[in-house]
């Protein structure tokens, strides 16, 4: 399968089986920066229309609809220079160490992400808790971070920087936090899943960047299932 067919089957999956699935084409049509106007005339419509699928005013688009609007954003895209088909295929080379990668539909407060995820916060400051969380990305190995390039780094963060970066296999936690730090691009919070201990310089350095350092006992299966579960409001 080429990266445009990938691509339209991850949207459309995300956009059939999402609870608010018109929050879901709103989450897409802005991560291809297309304008509601622009997505009306290049399929033909009202604006109204596509604002009434994205409010929910207007029932859930059939499976053709959902191919029409994809096909939309694509097609936009294409005549742009295919900017967000490039990232995607970026996204996908840097894909091994990662075990999911998610933009959620709608902002999640940094405070409650943590909540979801069983979490217990290492940092002092509530300033961070009151950002938000957009996506989230999990990573299998500190080694991902440690190796990867400056370039492939930015990809953890697939079209959004509001996000939570989950390392697991953590023995002290220094690594990753030391990554962040010296990156110019920050997430909204990092956790440490089922760390072995925690370095006092990695909650040193979460600190002054004002980003939410956390750690999660959870087994693995139920973390990504709660993780995904956020996406779907609960």
């Amino acid at each position: 399968m080429n990266i445009k067919n990938a691509l339209s089957e991850k949207i459309a999956g995300e956009i059939t089986l999402s609870p608010k699935p018109g929050q879901t084409i709103r989450k897409w049509r802005n991560i291809f920066e297309v304008s509601q106007t622009d997505l009306a005339e290049h399929l033909e419509l009202s604006p109204s229309v596509i604002s009434d699928y994205e409010s929910g005013r207007r029932k859930s688009p059939g499976i053709q609809t959902v191919r029409k609007l994809i096909s939309a954003f694509l097609s936009i895209d294409e005549q742009r220079g295919s900017k967000i088909l490039h990232q995607y295929t970026s996204m996908i080379d840097t894909r091994e160490g990662i075990l999911e990668i998610m933009e959620y539909p709608f902002s999640v407060s940094a405070d409650a992400f943590i909540k979801k995820i069983d979490g217990h916060i290492l940092t002092s400051g509530e300033p961070g808790l009151k950002k938000n969380v957009k996506g989230f990305t999990l990573v299998d190995s500190v080694k991902t971070i440690e190796s990867i390039t400056a370039t492939d780094y930015t990809q953890l963060y697939g079209w959004s920087t509001e996000r939570a970066l989950i390392f697991t296999g953590i023995r002290y936690g220094r690594s990753p936090m030391i990554a962040v730090r010296v990156h110019p691009v920050k997430p909204t919070v990092v956790v440490y899943h089922r760390p072995g201990s925690v370095d006092s310089l990695a909650i040193k350095l979460a600190e002054r960047e004002n980003i939410p350092l956390v750690t999660t006992e959870l087994p693995i299966d139920e973390l990504k299932s709660k993780l995904l579960n956020i996406a779907e409001g609960d």
